[in-house]
């Protein structure tokens, strides 16, 4: 079992310009501005990157970017999800030969595969590399498949180098049988929340979060994580409940929730001094009374006062 332990990892936005074209000049920003406030690694492009608005070649493009402009002051887990075996088994061959120092990957987008064919699909991306290998669990509402505990298990017996799970599903019972039926056999096996919630997910031996809210609250998030690192729960509960209210912001803007969470992920950067661009069709910007709430929603948050403004 691979023993690299990513830490509080930070899942970087992908900048556009008025073309729609990735713009690398804010994306060095957006890597720097990370890197400075308590990244211990970065995972892109996630979905929060829009890695599905991303051409396969915008992909690799991106990845080669960041590993570059990173320049190995942390690791950079590289995602190479798709719905196709052969085209996400591709993906993580180019992340091992450009560096990249772990992989992650969902079940299928799309689609609704079996579970047999959900884990052939993993084991087949696992198994095309020598690196780390983190398995995403997706929310329900997200596209996809979500996992089973007994196909989490399976992977676990199959996948030498599957380093852990990264679950933003965050269903405690879901997560107690992973890490309970997992321990005995794989001590280093890996909990990690997927989502900016991660008080439940240590609290059952977690020991890292994927974080979208940092590009907002990087110090919010850097204290909770500390927190729970220190297994001072009742404590982090308190802080976790202000990134649930600032996540609901962010998720909530716009018409349709999720999808419009990019949109509300990158009009709260700016509010904070971070332009970005919009998101990528079929994502909507958010309109001038919709951004000005969100920016009036955040100046009345009192814990977001500390936090950085501009790069």
């Amino acid at each position: 079992m691979n023993k690299f332990r990513p830490g509080l990892v930070h899942t970087p936005i992908t900048p556009f310009k008025r073309d729609q074209g990735v713009d690398y000049d804010t994306y060095a920003k957006v890597i720097e501005f990370h890197l400075k406030n308590g990244a211990e690694a970065l995972a892109l492009p996630m979905p929060e990157g829009e890695d599905m608005s991303l051409t396969d070649p915008e992909l690799r493009q991106v990845l080669e970017f960041a590993l570059k402009q990173v320049r190995g002051r942390v690791p950079v887990i590289a995602h190479v999800s798709d719905a196709g075996t052969s085209i996400a088994v591709e993906r993580a061959l180019h992340a091992e030969k450009s560096g990249a120092a772990a992989i992650v990957s969902h079940p299928p987008y799309f689609w609704h595969p079996k579970p047999a064919m959900i884990v052939e699909h993993l084991v087949r991306i696992a198994g095309a590399v020598k690196l780390p290998f983190f398995v995403f669990n997706p929310p329900i509402e997200s596209v996809g498949a979500a996992l089973t505990s007994g196909m989490v298990l399976e992977l676990v017996e199959r996948v030498p180098n599957l380093s852990g799970i990264v679950d933003a599903g965050l269903e405690f019972v879901f997560m107690e049988e992973v890490m309970g039926n997992t321990r005995a056999k794989h001590p280093e096996f890996q909990l990690l929340a997927g989502q900016d919630y991660p008080v439940s997910a240590f609290a059952l031996g977690g020991s890292g979060v994927f974080s979208p809210l940092a590009a907002i609250a990087p110090g919010l998030v850097r204290d909770v994580y500390n927190l729970c690192k220190a297994r001072k729960f009742i404590e982090a509960r308190d802080k976790q409940e202000n990134i649930a209210e600032l996540h609901h912001l962010v998720k909530e803007a716009g018409e349709s929730g999720l999808k419009d969470g990019l949109a509300g992920i990158k009009t709260a950067m700016a509010s904070m001094g971070r332009e970005c661009g919009a998101p990528r069709p079929p994502v909507r910007p958010l309109g001038e009374i919709e951004r000005g709430r969100i920016a009036e929603a955040l100046n009345a948050m009192p814990y977001l006062r500390a936090e950085p403004r501009g790069w």
